[in-house]
Parts: C-alpha cells; sequence; structure tokens
C-alpha cells in the first residue's frame, strides 16, 4: 500500500511538471498583443541563415534544401487566428509563383502532432518544418527583437533576405514583394536597391490601404 501512494504522488508530480513546461512553452510562443512591426527587421540579417528542423516525416532538413529558389518562410502556429487565414494564399502563391522559381515553406513553431493534423485538414502541400524551442531559436535567428506571428521572409534565389513581414500577409503585399524580387533574380534591380524601393512601396501601400479603409 505504500509503494502505491509513493508511486501514485510521483505520477501526479510527474503530470504536473508536464502540465507547466507545456504551459510554459505556449506563453512564450504566444504574442501578448498584437505586434505593429515594420516590414524590416529592426536588426536585420542579409542573408538566410543556416538552421535545421524536423520536416513532416521527422527527419532534420537544412532550410537551405531549396538552392536556386526564392523563398517564402512563413513561421506559423496551429493556435494562430491571422496564421490559419493566411494559409489559403500561401497555397495560391505556391501555385501561381512555382514557375518563377518561387518556394513558400512553413515554419511551424507548435506541437508537432498539432501542426501534422492541421496540415492535413487543410491540405497543405508545401513543405513543412516543424520546432518548439528550437523553432524559436529558428525566428531568433533572423535579428528580429520579438516574436510575432505570423512572420514571413522572403528571399532571392541567391538566399539574400529582401524583406521580412511580422503579421498577417495579403495578396496585394506578396505580389509586390515577388514581383521585385523577380527583377533582382533578373538583374535588372540590385539587392540593395530592391530593398529599399520595397521598403517604401509597401509603406506607401500600407498607407494607401488605411486610406481605403
Amino acid at each position: 500500500m505504500h509503494n502505491k501512494l509513493i508511486y501514485l504522488i510521483v505520477a501526479v508530480a510527474a503530470i504536473a511538471v508536464g502540465f507547466l513546461a507545456a504551459k510554459t512553452w505556449r506563453e512564450r510562443t504566444t504574442p501578448t498583443a498584437v505586434v505593429e512591426a515594420p516590414y524590416i527587421a529592426k536588426a536585420p540579417v542579409l542573408t538566410l541563415p543556416e538552421f535545421s528542423l524536423k520536416n513532416r516525416a521527422g527527419e532534420l532538413q537544412s532550410v537551405h534544401s531549396w538552392p536556386g529558389k526564392s523563398l517564402v518562410l512563413n513561421f506559423w502556429a496551429t493556435w494562430c487566428a491571422p496564421c490559419r487565414r493566411e494559409i489559403p494564399l500561401l497555397l495560391d502563391l505556391q501555385k501561381q509563383y512555382a514557375a518563377d522559381g518561387v518556394q513558400v515553406v512553413g515554419i511551424a513553431v507548435d506541437f508537432r502532432e498539432d501542426v501534422l493534423k492541421y496540415a492535413d485538414t487543410m491540405h497543405i502541400d508545401y513543405p513543412l518544418l516543424i520546432g518548439e524551442q528550437d523553432g524559436l531559436e529558428a525566428v531568433d535567428a533572423f535579428g528580429i527583437e520579438a516574436v510575432g506571428f505570423p512572420y514571413t521572409v522572403f528571399t532571392d534565389a541567391q538566399g539574400n533576405i529582401i524583406t521580412t513581414h511580422i503579421g498577417e500577409l495579403h495578396k496585394h503585399q506578396a505580389e509586390l514583394i515577388l514581383a521585385t524580387i523577380k527583377k533582382v533574380n533578373s538583374g535588372e534591380l540590385a539587392v540593395g536597391a530592391a530593398r529599399t524601393e520595397l521598403a517604401a512601396a509597401l509603406s506607401n501601400l500600407k498607407a494607401l490601404v488605411a486610406s481605403d479603409g
């Protein structure tokens, strides 16, 4: 009887520790307020950093697994409402711009089981990389000062980061960004000029949308 009581106490303690760990992790990853962030990170990383996360098959995969592609790296989580609203747009972007060498990659900072279930429900057909604390570390590698989801990074075909966006991405923004990146890839526009012009164009677009609303 004494042994059973000890076993019960240990089991309850283990459950409590697991619950607190999960709660702490969710508090760490859940934004506490809407983030109104600039399109270019305040401490920008200019080229795609190296990190690896597990893919849908459970194998570690590098973010550099798509050489020669212009990447749309979308950091998201299943509990993030704007992230969920973005997914149909990301699916459309992958279909529309695949011929231009664009590759959408979803980077889920969430519990693996939740991500896989939701991905199947939404029929996500672009690659997914999945992580929890290591997913947060991947976000940090881009030099942003605060975590806010969704967070999207756009690169050219050479791995240069052209712009980043925190918050829900909309079609008019994505089309402007990808049109600019196409000019960079063709040699029509230099990387530095593209960053500067795009930052101004996105700011003007945001102001125009706000005035219309």
